[in-house]
């Protein structure tokens, strides 16, 4: 699985596993902002710009962050998102 980290200067890293956004960004260095990794914070909101179909399903931690309208947009949170195929990602820096 290929995952592009748009805001990171579209850079590519390879997955061999089933993992969520926020693993793989922490282990390649892809970027995205996080604090507590376990879906309390909100800080690793992401959008899935390509690959939306190769996420699974929102889980109920992700509800208490992002809306309806924001799910339907493609924003998601990396540390509950898994994925099992080719993703690109963006994210609002932090400034």
């Amino acid at each position: 699985m290929q995952i592009t980290f748009i805001t990171n200067g579209n850079k590519q890293v390879e997955a061999k596993e089933v993992t969520s956004l926020l693993r793989i960004s922490i282990r390649e260095k892809g970027g995205i902002p996080f604090k507590c990794g376990g879906g309390l914070c909100g800080t690793c909101k992401c959008r899935i710009e390509a690959g939306q179909e190769h996420t699974d399903a929102i889980k109920p931690k992700e509800r208490k962050h992002l809306s309806e309208e924001q799910f339907a947009a493609g924003w998601r949170m990396a540390c509950q998102t898994f994925i099992s195929g080719d993703v690109a990602v963006s994210w609002v820096p932090k400034t």
